[in-house]
């Protein structure tokens, strides 16, 4: 495996500022190979690593030993199946979540299988139910069990076997998709979830029974107990009153008064550092703009070590994959807006860092673009974030400008890091907008639930009014923008030239919903075995058949006025064909037809073959040159 001749490479903390080079054209695959791993994680003794490996049409693990970089263990699941994550449960065993991707963009809808196995690779098992599973403790003093929990119609506790996944059940509690929380005596406290109506749900346990602690409309006030303190008396709550992100409170399990330890106005919690044996919370960490943490036990010596492998790394963010439960090794991943990332395993005996393998060592740094954060104002008053990536050698003035909204729409946002697809466009002189538009999350439920309803309304003019900061700025060219997006960005790209017909030059849409009513019957979201996706479904898109029209594509082709580019995999069962078909239909009944389409038989949501990626690319590229590449005169069909 070519990672092994880098696995025993040691280096120095130090981190030098790369020489100066000349604008260099980076070849289209080098953005969409493979990365060379998709996750590492730790063994809880420190002894051993895994790591997901991507080969294709399937993501492979393998084991390794730390003192020599042996292989030590290797997994397969066949064609489709992607190892994407491992769960240790023992110093010698873990599982492994294996989901089936329908499509670069997105995996099969439903729960992943899971997999034991030891790290050698013996005694692999099948665990029945087990991407339905939670794991509540990993209760590491009876290294045979784990303790989980799973939803029905109501929550149940239980130990879990974990070499033949057997069960027993410990508790229930009345409430949908939940969970527990234990004390460090492995007491059951609290129970979290929904009710039958969607609704935010947090109980006590008191005695034999359950009283209620909270209770709230989606979108609203919140609070989550997260765990105890070393002591085993108060808990840790997270708390949103309105909707508002929310804050990292202690209390008593009774509630009382509260002594905050974390809060970031504007963004949730996207991580916690605890301490090695679990019993302390060290660090909050938030993505606002960039990521940080935010220590809350500054004096424990594991916050300090933190603390100096952050500063140690400078230009880059740091993320703690795993600690070894004496404390000793902690694996670290550091990566950037221009860097894919690394992983190191330090050692706090020795002080070093031992380098362990590269994202995507073929890219260069010193060639990619910054990726900066910014803050934009809507026209209601709302405030919006998001980044703004500037080709690296240019003045970055009266730039052609690519509108590149996300996808999900709700849940997902953009974040600060190595994006292949912002690469590739600053590369070729494109300046591209991402904004975190409402709808998005990662700024509390209340920005979240805001988008309800509003995918072709409110949300299309929060990017609008972000385009229109950017050129007000100096940076775009008013006449020289475009938008391209996937799944909801391409969507959303293809209503924002319906909705802002003379703003845009032209628009890519990749794999988009462009029928609303349609896609609520045929896609797998809909044909979902329980009703959470079609509850999904009703909640967020408008309530009747008129509004869904107005909002969706399709019934709106009168108004586009612009070259298009429509994408799609014709196997794709998230977003299906039907979608793709049914806007052609309309724009050739309009007398518009698409002026680049690009179909493959064999993909699904976002294509997968490496080939089929660089000829995407390629055309996109070739697409939006023509339009924007040059100076244009004013706006409106070319």
């Amino acid at each position: 495996m070519k990672m092994l001749r880098r696995f025993a490479l040691a280096m120095s903390l130090a981190v030098t500022a790369p020489a100066a080079v000349q604008a260099v054209e980076v070849p289209v695959g080098d953005f969409f190979k493979d990365p060379e791993f998709t996750d590492v994680s730790l063994s809880p003794n420190g002894d051993f690593i895994t790591v997901s490996v991507p080969q294709g049409d399937r993501t492979l693990l393998a084991a390794f030993r730390v003192a020599d970089m042996k292989l030590v263990g290797k997994w397969d699941y066949g064609a489709k199946k992607h190892i994407e994550g491992v769960r240790w449960v023992n110093d010698e065993r873990f599982f492994m979540y294996v989901t089936e991707k329908v499509g670069r963009f997105d995996r099969r809808v439903g729960n992943a299988d899971v997999y034991a196995s030891n790290v050698d690779g013996t005694q692999r098992a099948d665990i029945p139910n087990g991407g339905t599973y939670q794991i509540v403790d990993s209760t590491w003093d009876d290294p045979k069990t784990i303790i989980v929990s799973r939803s029905w119609d109501s929550a149940v506790l239980s130990r879990l076997n974990v070499y033949d996944g057997g069960v027993r059940t410990i508790a229930t509690a009345p409430i949908h998709q939940g969970s527990f929380v234990l004390d460090h005596e492995l007491n059951v406290r609290f129970a979290v979830g929904t009710d039958e109506k969607n609704q935010n749900i947090t109980l006590r346990r008191v005695g034999d029974r359950w009283e209620p602690v909270a209770k709230s409309e989606m979108g609203g006030a919140m609070r989550w107990p997260m765990g105890f303190d070393r002591e085993n008396k108060r808990v840790l709550f997270a708390i949103s009153d309105k909707g508002e992100p929310s804050r990292l409170v202690l209390t008593n399990p009774e509630g009382g008064e509260e002594t905050r330890l974390a809060w970031n106005e504007n963004v949730d919690p996207i991580d916690y550092l605890t301490s090695s044996d679990e019993r302390d919370l060290l660090a909050v960490e938030y993505m606002d703009g960039t990521p940080g943490y935010t220590f809350v036990n500054k004096d424990h010596p594991e916050s300090k070590v933190y603390a100096g492998l952050i500063n140690a790394f400078p230009d880059h963010a740091v993320r703690f994959d795993g600690i070894s439960r004496n404390g000793q090794y902690i694996l670290i991943r550091a990566y950037s807006d221009v860097d894919p990332g690394s992983y190191y395993l330090f050692d706090r005996q020795t002080g070093q860092a031992k380098f362990l393998l590269s994202a995507m060592e073929w890219i260069k740094p010193e060639q990619m673009s910054p990726m900066d954060p910014i803050v934009v104002t809507a026209r209601d008053g709302t405030e919006l974030h998001g980044y703004l990536t500037v080709p690296k050698y240019s003045d970055g003035k009266n730039l052609p400008l690519i509108l590149h909204p996300h996808g999900g729409p709700h849940g997902p946002r953009d974040e600060w890091g190595f994006n292949p697809e912002v690469q590739f466009l600053a590369n070729r002189g494109f300046a591209v907008l991402q904004i975190n538009f409402r709808g998005s999350g990662g700024y509390g439920s209340a920005f979240e639930s805001a988008g309800y309803r509003k995918w072709g309304t409110a949300m299309i003019d929060d990017m609008t009014d972000a385009v229109k900061w950017v050129v007000d700025q100096g940076i775009a060219d008013s006449n020289r923008i475009c938008t391209y997006g996937a799944s909801y960005g391409g969507y959303a790209a293809v209503q924002s030239v319906v909705r802002e017909p003379d703003r845009y030059r032209c628009a890519i849409g990749y794999v988009g919903l462009y029928n609303m009513s349609l896609w609520m019957k045929d896609s797998d979201v809909a044909d979902r075995e329980s009703d959470s996706g079609r509850n999904y479904q009703v909640r967020v898109f408008p309530e009747d058949e008129a509004g869904r029209q107005a909002q969706s594509p399709a019934f709106n082709v009168d108004k586009i006025r612009v070259p298009l580019m429509l994408v799609h995999g014709a196997k794709d069962p998230r977003v299906p064909i039907s979608q793709y078909d049914f806007l052609m239909k309309k724009l050739e009944e309009a007398g518009k037809p698409p002026e680049v389409t690009i179909v493959e038989d064999k993909e699904g949501h976002g294509f997968y073959d490496y080939q089929n990626q660089v000829d995407l690319y390629t055309a996109m590229e070739k697409f939006l040159d023509k339009y924007i590449g040059t100076p244009k005169p004013a706006t409106g069909a070319p």
